[in-house]
């Protein structure tokens, strides 16, 4: 299997490759210049793989929720390049790569990406074993003394979220907390593992119905608003 994996839903821009049994990644925190890089980064992995892009089965993208333009291009770069290649693509929740950036072992995860405007984006989950995650409750946006959680006895947490609100995140969590990195962002060689489990389930999908997952409609504050902020 070839699959090409594109993550650009927060401020790291990542591409990753799987060939065969290799995963080859390219990744880079460069706000704003996602849409100049992730091509060329595509094209270097190719490169270094010795294949042409009509050598690839599919491909895989994260999906959400994240910044709107990022989360925007990434997926129109994948139903592009899909449907120009007549393969399928796989969407994979942002947060859930972000999980995997954990240690491995028995304790929950919360990824929790920093949604700006005083919220937080926030999924929990557990490794099964197979490589992947089990949910543990639904995808949200919140302001993070309001994030409910499932009980755990212990938790690592990964993500932008704890690095801005880690005094009111530790407050919610609902045992112990074993690590904590508020600097991991969700990378494109995570959405090819978790995509990778996917496609070999059949779980695949036409280019069109490839969709963003934003959590929340609104981009900015009103005038208004930033004013009672």
């Amino acid at each position: 299997m070839n699959l090409l994996a594109i993550e650009t839903a927060t401020e790291a821009c990542s591409v990753a490759l799987i060939h065969g049994d290799e995963v080859i990644a390219r990744s880079e925190i460069a706000p704003r210049r996602h849409a100049e890089l992730v091509l060329p980064m595509a094209d270097a992995l190719l490169a270094e793989a010795g294949l042409g892009r009509h050598a690839l089965n599919v491909i895989a993208v994260g999906r959400g929720p994240g910044a709107f333009t990022g989360v925007r291009l990434g997926i129109s770069l994948a139903q592009g390049m899909a449907l120009a290649l007549d393969i399928p693509v796989v969407t994979v929740s942002s947060l859930a790569a972000l999980a995997l950036e954990a240690p491995e072992d028995d304790a929950a995860i919360l990824a929790v990406i920093d949604a700006r405007m005083g919220e937080i984006y926030a999924a929990s989950y557990r490794r099964d074993d197979n490589g992947g995650l089990v949910a543990l409750d639904e995808e949200r946006v919140c302001m993070p003394a309001a994030l409910a959680l499932p009980h755990a006895s212990h938790w690592h947490v990964v993500g932008t979220g704890w690095g801005t609100y880690a005094e009111a995140l530790r407050a919610r969590l609902t045992g112990e907390l074993r690590t904590a990195d508020g600097a991991c962002y969700p990378q494109a060689r995570r959405v090819a593992e978790l995509a990778a489990l996917e496609f070999a389930a059949g779980r695949a999908t036409a280019p069109e119905h490839a969709l963003p997952v934003y959590l929340r409609d609104k981009v900015a504050l009103t005038l208004v608003e930033q004013g009672k902020a």
